[in-house]
């Protein structure tokens, strides 16, 4: 029978180590701070090292678990590295978030080659070296769950951003083929693909130079975002962390290789 102690538990992440990638602002900082009020030890790494105290400074100044890290996701071997010292230090890993990213805005025929290598860099390759690290520590381990950050750019082509969504219809092809390959050490790989949320990525479009944020071209952006929702409003960073947070408790236990699109059913799949 279900009752409010199972419920309770299907959440509870007490006991669990948590590293969180792209940790210092955002939807990782947010994702951050629930994993950690769901009760786990939050490693959150970044690659501004003081933003990632920030949020572990934050969170145990609510009462709860964390340490910070510097973190370069695009460097082959950074996350390996830290993936061990967390292991040396906490005996374990339960759940990795890649959430580091990086925008440009570009069409295909223009994109800069160089910009190109850079987000791939850091939304594939870092996404890429996350599951590598974290999915031998957990399957050695026989269990853990990796969530990873796609896009609802994936679901429908626009005119654009088509750069970075090859980046993240290659993180939703990666989840998909390493959950085949680990599921068998139980341990579960899943990716979140967010839909339009304001954020620091986002903020560009509305923000000057000097980082001054124009409240009129803001309110510009926002609202028609929210008319195409069905939902009419815009994502907050708080609706990603709290899909996150499904898959990496063991509410999920039986969902392994999905992508989930918190949109506001801007994109509707199955």
């Amino acid at each position: 029978m279900q009752n409010a102690r199972t419920v309770h538990d299907a959440f509870d992440l007490t006991g669990r180590v948590a590293l969180v990638t792209g940790a210092g602002s955002g939807i990782g900082r947010t994702t951050a701070e629930v994993l950690a009020g769901a009760g786990a030890t939050v490693i959150c790494a970044d690659i501004d090292a003081g933003s990632a105290a920030e949020t572990a400074s934050g969170i145990l100044g609510q009462g709860g678990r964390a340490e910070s890290a510097e973190l370069d996701v695009s460097v082959r071997g950074a996350a390996s590295t830290l993936v061990g010292h967390v292991v040396a230090r906490h005996r374990g890993l339960h759940v990795m978030c890649n959430i580091a990213g990086t925008m440009i805005d570009s069409s295909i025929v223009d994109v800069d080659p160089d910009e190109f290598d850079r987000i791939v860099a850091v939304n594939l390759k870092g996404v890429l070296y996350g599951c590598q690290a974290a999915g031998k520590v957990m399957a050695a381990q026989r269990g853990g769950s990796i969530v990873n950050m796609s896009s609802a750019a994936v679901l429908a082509p626009a005119a654009g951003v088509g750069p970075y969504a090859i980046t993240k219809a290659g993180v939703a092809q990666l989840t998909q083929t390493m959950a085949l390959e680990v599921g068998q050490y139980n341990v579960r790989v899943n990716c979140v693909a967010p839909g339009f949320v304001p954020t620091n990525m986002t903020a560009r479009y509305y923000t000057g130079p000097d980082g001054a944020v124009d409240e009129q071209a803001k309110a510009a952006v926002l609202a028609p975002m929210a008319r195409m929702a069905p939902l009419r409003r815009v994502g907050e960073t708080a609706d990603i962390a709290y899909c996150v947070l499904y898959l990496a408790a063991d509410a999920s236990s039986f969902v392994t290789g999905q992508l989930i699109s918190p949109n506001g059913g801007v994109s509707m799949h199955y």
